[in-house]
């Protein structure tokens, strides 16, 4: 059996290919997602893909993401910059986090700059489009091989 990986994304990702194109890229979330999914298969993980405009729904996902998932590749997007909420729930979800977003957050706005995410996250990918995803779900992937067994 694969092992499980959740994709969350966040406010305003659902516009992905019509917001701000020349900022965020042209593909569509779904495109994402379907792409991720691919690639997790061939990486040997299960990609669950997941996207809310609600705060809360988000933190009640990474909650019940404990004991179900071995990672969470997360794209929190403006709740990066605002969010403890989100950063409690990662931190006492007791797994690893990957924070992943579309554009280089530090060159951008200034408020972008500060992420309540990456100080919970064992990494950060930004400013590679929709590439960061794949990146991130390499990464848990080797992870996971490294990993001993228990």
């Amino acid at each position: 059996m694969a092992t499980s990986i959740l994709l969350l994304n966040g406010p305003n990702l659902n516009l992905l290919g019509t917001r701000q194109p020349e900022i965020y890229g042209r593909e569509t979330l779904a495109d994402v997602e379907k792409r991720c999914v691919e690639h997790g298969r061939k990486l040997g993980l299960k990609v669950v893909c997941r996207q809310s405009n609600s705060e809360g729904e988000l933190v009640t996902w990474v909650q019940q993401a404990r004991g179900k998932f071995a990672g969470i590749v997360l794209n929190a997007g403006a709740y990066t910059h605002t969010s403890v909420a989100l950063m409690d729930a990662i931190s006492s979800a007791e797994m690893a986090v990957i924070e992943v977003h579309l554009s280089n957050i530090h060159q951008r706005e200034t408020f972008r700059h500060l992420s309540y995410i990456s100080k919970v996250s064992v990494g950060m990918i930004c400013g590679l489009g929709s590439q960061g995803y794949d990146l991130a779900l390499e990464a848990f992937a080797k992870r996971l091989k490294a990993k001993p067994a228990k």
